[in-house]
Parts: structure tokens; C-alpha cells; sequence
């Protein structure tokens, strides 16, 4: 999945056994996304975000959960469970800057047709990444995003 990086950074917050578990649900998750099985993917992700402790907003875990949960959705083609687990995602560490997180709010809320927001969102992705990040999207977004910015 796209957000891996995010998984990347060891977490010094969460005990060894929780953040090993959390870990092991999301690569679980992550195998079923990579062979389009995003529903049961969701299941595995499910697991890890009910693992994440309160307030989940304050653990980085969260972000990459929520971003995978979200790209599951999205790919789904379910924009509004997408929608809520990335704007969910954004209120936790490190999610605001990141390109990826972006591109999917931008392109789910393309879909939800709220085209302010997905542009805002998709220009956010553009500065971070560049061209790059669209390059294995639906070609729509960027063409979109031409009609909003000059590029």
C-alpha cells in the first residue's frame, strides 16, 4: 500500500506487544489490499485501529491505520466510510504535510463532488509529491486539479 512509510517510524509510545500486534493486523491488511480483497482487508485493519488506545487521535498508529483503512474504502469505491477515515486521520500526528493522505481526501472528495475541498486537498498532494503521486491515478484527478491551478 502507498502508506507503508507512514508504518515505518518505530512508535515509543505504544508497549512492544500492542504496537507488534497493531503491525502484524495492518501487513495482514496490507497482503489482502495488494490482492484487491479490500472488505476483508478493512477486517484486518479494524482489528489494529480497536488496539489503538484513547485518545486515538494522539497516536501516530492512527494515522497509518486510518490512511490505510481510507485507501481501502476509497479503492472500495466507499467515498463516504473513505471520507470519515481520512478526515479522522488528519486530526492525528503527522497526517497534515503528508502527500498521500491528501491525494486520497482530495480524490474522495471529488467523488463526493465538494470540488472546493478536493482541489484544496489535491494541490496539497501536488506541492508534497509532485506529478509523481498522480502518476498511477485515474488521470481525472490532475486533469481536475489543471482546472483549478496552473501546474
Amino acid at each position: 500500500m502507498p502508506a507503508d512509510h507512514l508504518r515505518d517510524a518505530p512508535s515509543f509510545e505504544l508497549g512492544d506487544v500492542i504496537h507488534d500486534e497493531i503491525k502484524r493486523f495492518c501487513a495482514a491488511g496490507d497482503q489482502l489490499a495488494d490482492q484487491k480483497k479490500y472488505e476483508e482487508a478493512l477486517g484486518q485493519y479494524t482489528k489494529a485501529w480497536e488496539l489503538v488506545p484513547e485518545p486515538k487521535s494522539e497516536w501516530e498508529a492512527s494515522t497509518w491505520i486510518l490512511a490505510a483503512v481510507g485507501d481501502s474504502c476509497f479503492l472500495s469505491g466507499y467515498f463516504s466510510s473513505a471520507l470519515e477515515a481520512l478526515e479522522y486521520a488528519m486530526h492525528c500526528p503527522n497526517a497534515i504535510g503528508n502527500p498521500f493522505l491528501h491525494l486520497r481526501l482530495g480524490q474522495v472528495l471529488f467523488e463526493k463532488e465538494q470540488l472546493d475541498r478536493a482541489a484544496d486537498e489535491l494541490i496539497r498532494a501536488y506541492m508534497g509529491a509532485g506529478d509523481e503521486i498522480f502518476l498511477r491515478e485515474d488521470p481525472k484527478y490532475i486533469e481536475f486539479l489543471r482546472t483549478r491551478a496552473i501546474l
